[in-house]
């Protein structure tokens, strides 16, 4: 698998989610910066290094953001 799509939303409760599509993978942050983090560690915990994504895609409603999973 070369990229991964989370969905990324303002929580209700302040702060922000985002959803793997497809995935049981979700994580939460207070800030978008650091929900990237989250969702780098979340994919490394999912998966092997060999299946991997490389990239995840994570569009939020006001811009999409590319962030990219390295070891």
């Amino acid at each position: 698998m070369n990229e991964m799509i989370f969905l990324v939303e303002e929580s209700p409760k302040g702060g922000y989610e985002a959803r793997a599509l497809g995935y049981s993978i979700y994580t939460q942050a207070e800030t978008l910066e650091e929900l990237k983090e989250m969702v780098r560690d979340a994919v490394r915990c999912h998966f092997e290094e060999a299946t991997m994504p490389r990239v995840i895609k994570a569009p939020q409603h006001t811009k999409p953001q590319r962030w990219e999973v390295t070891s």
